[in-house]
């Protein structure tokens, strides 16, 4: 039985501060967490929460139980110098309910 989405695939790291709402100065984040996941660069066309198309331009595949909501921002490349900030178009709990699937958190970023 698979499970979990294989150690071996994260090889990528980003950080992610979850959106916890608007408050009174704006948007509201968690603390970054450093996450471990797997990054696809590839440009495509996704459906946001309002229904309308939006242009993703990275993927990540990342372990079912990591924290990552919709409006978070995320920080790809962190500590190279060429980082840059993301927010969370979409994220899709691939669960196979004990199928013999890789479960994971399929996130899309602007």
């Amino acid at each position: 039985m698979m499970g979990a989405i294989p150690a071996f695939l994260l090889r990528h790291s980003v950080s992610v501060e979850a959106y916890e709402g608007e408050g009174p100065f704006g948007t509201v984040y968690a603390a970054a967490v450093d996450v471990r996941c797997f990054r696809d660069d590839k440009r495509r066309l996704v459906r946001g929460k309002d229904g309308s198309e939006v242009t993703s331009e990275t993927t990540l595949y990342m372990r079912l139980d990591e924290t990552c909501p919709v409006g978070s921002r995320v920080t790809l490349d962190g500590g190279t110098g060429n980082e840059r900030v993301s927010t969370v178009i979409t994220a899709s709990r691939r669960d196979g309910g004990g199928l013999p699937t890789p479960d994971h958190l399929e996130v899309t970023l602007t």
